[in-house]
């Protein structure tokens, strides 16, 4: 049974279940934190309730934090090792799993859902199984009742998922992380009849896949070829590519070069299919002379006059203008930067760093890191900020049998404010609706 954590506080699970189906541990009586006023002891009575005044309208984050949500946040979250679809509830009660599911048809091997994303119109959501055989697929679901409404195949490795402003289209980046180190692809998928449409070639081991929120323009950047590409939604080609190595930053137009491939220089055995890549992509830190910048995430702003690019080896966030496709900046970011998101008023920009078991929130106009929340698990993943602005829901993967995690922060407070575990590797997350309490 999973019980619902307060507001403002933490789940700690009595232990993990190494092997659970399910991924999650029974959790603990989440203990609540209560200022403590003994020092006004031995003080006159007015000047105690001065002081207690003055501690809570001097800290406007304190006084935010203790005001729990007056509606029901609901997210999709996949687990990637446990072959589970999880629906979180978080509310005034505190957050907890509403409901699961198991995804995937292989009944032996792990088939390895990775990216999530919901429909324009909240009716359905669309899954990518990255594990087939040996091609992936995208499932579509329906969110009344959770039913299978369609699927279809893919390339090597299906990751992030992103669906235009009107339904119609889905674009998966072909991420092929246990292939050889060659040129891979964007998949465009019809949704009402989900119909693989195009395959658009790329570069290697493209990931992140955005679109701009005018639905012109897909992002996606390319982990070894350190490489921005976009492609235009219309023609369903590659219309540029942006260089995001540091001293090496220029904009191409067109798709870019072919390279003959390395035969010594091949991805299978990095992780053996089925297994967490946590000792793989995104967590290798630099060696010594090492100026790539191996991105792992496109965001474009809130508007789309930017595209934001996480550097995760070089731990920086490039960000290239997107009508003039020149840098603007590189922002400093910590350890591994991995998955970004971004407030819909366009001020804030959300990062999680794999490396550094932390999410760090960014002013965008300054360009400073405003807060760094340390997160309970290690292995960072994905990140959605709520459509109010008021909250960002954080996956974490979690290493060995430890179940994935689900970490919810409040955006006016800068701090965690609950968390609750799901399926072992939790990795893509993504907002559906909110609701009246229940």
């Amino acid at each position: 049974m999973i019980r619902a954590i307060r507001y403002g506080a933490v789940a700690r699970p009595r232990g993990p279940r190494p092997g659970s189906p399910a991924g999650v541990g029974r959790l603990g009586k989440a203990r609540q934190r209560s200022i403590d006023l003994s020092f006004t002891v031995g003080l006159a009575p007015r000047v105690a309730i001065l002081l207690a005044i003055g501690l809570v309208f001097s800290s406007p984050a304190a006084t935010l934090a203790q005001t729990p949500p007056d509606k029901d946040y609901l997210v999709y979250v996949v687990s990637e090792s446990a072959d589970k679809i999880a629906l979180i509830r978080f509310g005034p009660k505190g957050a907890r799993v509403d409901h699961d599911l198991q995804t995937g048809d292989m009944p032996v091997d792990i088939d390895g859902p990775h990216g999530i994303v919901v429909s324009p119109d909240r009716q359905f959501y669309y899954v990518s199984i990255a594990h087939g055989r040996p091609f992936g697929l995208i499932w579509k679901y329906s969110t009344k009742d959770d039913r299978v409404l369609g699927k279809t195949t893919l390339g090597y490795f299906p990751a992030t998922v992103d669906i235009t402003p009107d339904g119609n289209f889905l674009f998966i980046v072909n991420f092929n992380l246990h292939g050889d180190m060659v040129p891979s692809s964007v998949s465009v998928v019809s949704t009402p009849t989900m119909t693989e449409v195009a395959r658009i070639q790329t570069c290697t081991m493209p990931h992140g896949s955005r679109l701009n929120p005018q639905g012109t323009k897909q992002y996606s950047a390319c982990m070894m070829d350190d490489m921005l590409v976009e492609i235009d939604t219309r023609t369903l080609k590659v219309a540029r590519h942006f260089i995001v190595t540091r001293g090496k930053e220029v904009g191409v137009s067109g798709a870019p070069k072919i390279k003959n491939p390395d035969p010594m220089n091949s991805m299978s055995g990095m992780n053996m299919p089925g297994m967490k890549d946590s000792g793989g992509h995104g967590m290798e830190p630099p060696k010594p002379g090492d100026n790539s910048c191996s991105p792992t995430w496109a965001q474009p702003a809130a508007d789309g006059s930017s595209i934001y690019v996480a550097c995760n080896k070089s731990s920086e966030i490039v960000e290239v203008d997107a009508n003039s496709w020149k840098l603007v900046r590189r922002i400093p970011a910590r350890a591994g930067v991995y998955n970004l998101g971004i407030t819909h008023d366009g001020t804030r920009l959300l990062a999680t760093n794999k490396r550094d078991q932390s999410v760090s929130i960014f002013d965008l106009k300054s360009g400073k890191e405003i807060a760094r929340l340390p997160t309970k698990r290690r292995v960072l993943h994905g990140v959605v900020v709520s459509p109010d602005d008021a909250y960002a829901f954080v996956t974490v993967e979690g290493v060995g049998s430890e179940p994935g995690t689900v970490e919810i922060i409040d955006l006016g407070a800068l701090k965690t404010v609950a968390s609750v575990d799901v399926g072992e590797e939790a990795a893509g997350v993504d907002f559906f609706k909110t609701e009246p309490v229940k």
